[in-house]
C-alpha cells in the first residue's frame, strides 16, 4: 500500500463505481471490528520491558488486534462479509504459529494507521504498508512480505504511449492517482505539476476516470491496476515498471508495522515470515489475492528504511 502524501483531493468523485470503494470496504470492516470490541477502546499499555512483552500478553489474551485500512487486496470484506486480504490472512497464519489463535480487525483510515498504532488503538498494522525512511522514524517494520512495481491504467491500445512517469510529463497527459498513493510523489519527481494531478479515492475511481476520458492515465501498483481492469472493455494496464527515486529505479516493499518498543514481537514475526518464504507457503497464501512469483521478495526492512 502506498505511503501517504500531503496532496489534497481535486475533482469530484466519479459516479457509479464498478466495484466496492474504499469507503464501503472500511464501513464493512468497521462492522466486523465492532464485534467483541465492546468495553475495550485500546490495547494494554506497554510495561517498558526491554524488547517489549506484547507477545506474551497476546498469547495470554488469545487475540491480536490488527490495524486495517479496508482496501483490496490488502485487507477487505469479501462477499460473505468476512475479513480477508493478503495482510489479514498472513497475520492469521503467523500469529497462530506464535500462539495467538484469533485476529480482530480495527478499522481506520490509512493515514491514521501509524498514529493509531503508537497510541495503542491496536497491536499491529496489517495493511500492506510500504516501508520508507519517514515511516521508519515512527515505527519498526517486519521484513516485507511482498515487493511491488507501478503500472498505469490507460485506454485500450494506450493511444498516448504512456509507459512511465517521464512519458506522462513529456506528452502532457492528464494524470490521476489515488488518495495517499506513493505515485503522487513519483509523478512530481518526474516533473509533473502537483496542482494538475487528479486525486481519486481508489483504483476503481481511477478506472472510471480513464474510461470516461477525464484523464489519460491512472497510476497505481501493478497488482491493483491489473486486477481492476479485468472487467473493463475500454481500458488496459501497462507493463509494470520501476519508478525513479533519487535518480535510481526503485522497488517498493510492503510489511507489517509494530511499535518501536516491541522488538521481540517483530523479531518473532520475522522468524515465522522467513520460514514461510522458504517453504513457499507465503506465496500460497498471497496468490488468491493476485500476487505472483514476481511480487515475492528478499528485500529487508533495513534496506528500505535506508
Amino acid at each position: 500500500m502506498a505511503p501517504p502524501h500531503r496532496a489534497t483531493r481535486i475533482g469530484a468523485k466519479p459516479a457509479g463505481p464498478t466495484g466496492p470503494t474504499r469507503r464501503s470496504l472500511l464501513a464493512g470492516v468497521a462492522a466486523l471490528g465492532a464485534l467483541g470490541a465492546a468495553g475495550c477502546s485500546r490495547v494494554a499499555t506497554a510495561t517498558g520491558t526491554d524488547g517489549g512483552d506484547l507477545l506474551d500478553r497476546l498469547r495470554a489474551a488469545g487475540v491480536v488486534r490488527l490495524g486495517i485500512a479496508g482496501e483490496i487486496p490488502f485487507g477487505y470484506i469479501d462477499t460473505d462479509g468476512e475479513l480477508t486480504g493478503e495482510a489479514p490472512e498472513l497475520a492469521k497464519a503467523i500469529f497462530q504459529r506464535l500462539g495467538v489463535d484469533r485476529v480482530q480487525p480495527v478499522p481506520t483510515e490509512f493515514g491514521s494507521l501509524i498514529p493509531g498504532l503508537n497510541s495503542q488503538q491496536f497491536d499491529v498494522v496489517a495493511a500492506g504498508m510500504y516501508v520508507n525512511p519517514e515511516r521508519c522514524e515512527q515505527v519498526i517494520f517486519s521484513d516485507p512480505d511482498y515487493q511491488m512495481l507501478d503500472a498505469f491504467i490507460v485506454r485500450k491500445g494506450n493511444p498516448k504511449g504512456l509507459h512511465n512517469y517521464q512519458d506522462v510529463v513529456k506528452k502532457k497527459a492528464k494524470f490521476a492517482t489515488g488518495t495517499g498513493y506513493a505515485e503522487i510523489q513519483y509523478a512530481i519527481d518526474a516533473g509533473y505539476r502537483e496542482s494538475d494531478i487528479l486525486i481519486v479515492p481508489d483504483q476503481v475511481a481511477g478506472l472510471n476516470a480513464v474510461e470516461a476520458g477525464r484523464v489519460d492515465v491512472f497510476a497505481g501498483t501493478a497488482l491493483t491496476t491489473r486486477e481492476v481492469v479485468k472487467k473493463s472493455a475500454r481500458a488496459e494496464v501497462t507493463e509494470p515498471f520501476k519508478p525513479i527515486v533519487d535518480g535510481k529505479p526503485h522497488v517498493d516493499g510492503g510489511a507489517f508495522a509494530f511499535r518501536p518498543t516491541e522488538t521481540k514481537l517483530r523479531d518473532a514475526f520475522n522468524v515465522e515470515l522467513h520460514k514461510m518464504k522458504e517453504s513457499g507457503e507465503l506465496l500460497r497464501i498471497l496468490k488468491p489475492f493476485g500476487f505472483t512469483e514476481d511480487e515475492m521478495t528478499d528485500l529487508t526492512a533495513k534496506e528500505l528504511c535506508g
